[in-house]
């Protein structure tokens, strides 16, 4: 038998190495803080909003029910299989190795790509609370500024350990959550007009091909980029009390609670801004709404708790990066795969991974002096290869269903979250949803990737291009070099496998 202390890891051939610390609501907190609505919605709401009028709204329920279909496989994976690197680690045992490589190196690198998104959203909100944080006259240079000194503090935090970032990051999430409810609350006593309003359009489908169909396909982009990361919970598997009961707990609660309060701050926000024709709101997102309902003091207070969920919501990315990062670098499947795996007998925490993942993350942000418009590129591309990496898992997962190979056989005496005879249409349409989102998202669109003056052919194609290249080279790496030696480090290996091995 497996030793209970390590979940079963043993059975997946690895020791156990990281501390146990993380409670049933740090697992929950990581996974609704990778969502982060705050950050999301604030970051964003003016994109879907200037594409598709206040009748993008509806895009929210539309991606919530499609994100919900993988979060529920993703609950029955996170059950049998409680491992760091969540995505990789569950490709691993569905598919082939090297579709459990891409899976992994698609989700690795887009997370990376999300650092440095999710940092550029501090200039969004920062220099509306105070001229102090306008430190460069370019608002390209001052977001390079502010996004690196946000990524210098979530490594530090990630380097130090687990538990120091639990503690930031339920608390965090704490503030986010009561901030988000007051917000609703302030918001309702303010409301101007009636839920109809989500049925204006704003006329933003006269100029598209396919009509208002059109424009609401690119405004759900908005919306598409904010409900995804709740596999994150899992992702700290390694490091929780009992991940296989509270793992898929944690999923769906972050995602359901996300799409809850999400949904009610969009459509109060609708209803209750002075003039909804304001073309301000199309530039100034739910931060002007924010400070034109509620005023500027009430409003900064707000935007606070904005910038608060931004930080945790940086944090518990860059974690699962790093993650990622161990679990790819213990099976040598990254290169200096044997230090990216190194644990700090310190800390408890892959110190390396923290340090690789910030420095790239902040190279990533100085693109964006130079040439921002190829900076929304490489966020749109990192956002494709996440959805990527979920089909990488799902399709898999399907196979395995039609084979009659799922769910894989139980420990003995352990509780599994099930879908039962629900499994095979959840499975289905969550990758055919998977599927549809990545053909929308990689659609080449001059008004996603190529907005603004100078028009370049390759920026409009970007997505394609440059997720196929990174697939291709990625792929081609893997073959010729890691495959050969791909397999458990020595160093952490389980020294005896259990009995009844995880399949």
């Amino acid at each position: 038998m497996s030793n209970p202390s390590d979940d079963g890891l043993a059975g997946f051939g690895y020791k156990q190495e990281l501390e146990r610390t993380l409670g049933n609501f740090h697992t929950f907190a990581a996974g609704i803080s990778y969502i982060s609505i705050l950050t999301g919605t604030f970051q964003l709401f003016y994109f879907g909003f200037s594409f598709g009028g206040p009748a993008y709204w509806w895009s929210w329920p539309m991606v919530f029910v499609g994100q919900l279909m993988v979060a529920l496989s993703f609950a029955e994976l996170a059950a049998h299989y409680p491992v760091a690197g969540s995505i990789y680690n569950w490709s691993k045992r569905l598919g082939s190795p090297h579709v459990a490589w891409m899976a992994g190196w698609m989700m690795l690198t887009a997370s990376i790509v999300s650092i440095a998104a999710v940092a550029l959203a501090y200039q969004i909100t920062l220099p509306q609370i105070s001229s102090f944080f306008s430190f460069s006259g370019d608002s390209a240079v001052n977001a390079v500024i502010l996004g690196t000194a946000l990524i210098v503090f979530t490594t530090l935090v990630n380097a130090w350990g687990v538990k120091l970032m639990a503690r930031i990051n339920s608390a965090g999430v704490f503030i986010e959550l009561i901030a988000a409810v007051l917000l609703i609350i302030a918001l309702a006593v303010n409301i101007t007009r009636g839920p109809e309003v989500v049925m204006q359009t704003n006329n933003t489908g006269a100029d598209q091909p396919w009509g208002y169909f059109g424009a609401f396909l690119v405004a759900s982009l908005a919306s598409t980029y904010v409900m995804y990361g709740f596999d994150t919970a899992s992702s700290l598997g390694e490091e929780s009390h009992d991940p296989r009961r509270n793992a898929p707990k944690a999923i769906l609660r972050a995602l359901i609670a996300s799409f809850v309060i999400g949904g009610l701050i969009l459509i109060l926000a609708l209803m209750a801004v002075g003039d909804i024709n304001n073309p301000e709101i199309a530039t100034g997102g739910l931060q002007f709404i924010v400070l034109d309902v509620l005023g500027s003091t009430i409003g900064t207070i707000f935007l606070l708790a904005v910038v608060v969920a931004i930080t945790v919501c940086n944090l518990a990315v860059q974690s699962a990066s790093i993650r990622m990062m161990f679990a790819m670098g213990r099976d040598n499947n990254l290169p200096a795969g044997k230090h990216l795996a190194r644990v700090s007998p310190k800390t408890k925490t892959p110190v390396i991974p923290a340090i690789v993942s910030g420095v790239i993350a902040v190279l990533i942000l100085v693109v964006n002096v130079g040439q921002p418009q190829i900076f929304t590129v490489i966020t749109s591309i990192g956002i494709i290869m996440i959805y990527l990496a979920y089909l990488l898992v799902t399709v898999p997962m399907l196979v395995k269903r039609l084979r009659g190979q799922w769910p894989p056989p139980k420990v003995e005496g352990t509780e599994y979250f099930s879908l039962g005879k629900l499994g095979l249409p959840v499975n289905i349409l969550g990758v055919l949803w998977g599927g549809a989102i990545v053909v929308n998202l990689a659609w080449p669109r001059r008004e996603v990737y190529n907005a603004t003056e100078p028009y370049h052919w390759y920026l409009e194609w970007g997505a394609v291009l440059f997720v196929g290249a990174v697939a291709v080279v990625g792929f081609a790496y893997y073959w010729f070099v890691l495959r050969h030696k791909s397999g458990v480090l020595a160093d952490h290996a389980a020294e005896a496998l259990p009995e009844e091995a995880a399949q």
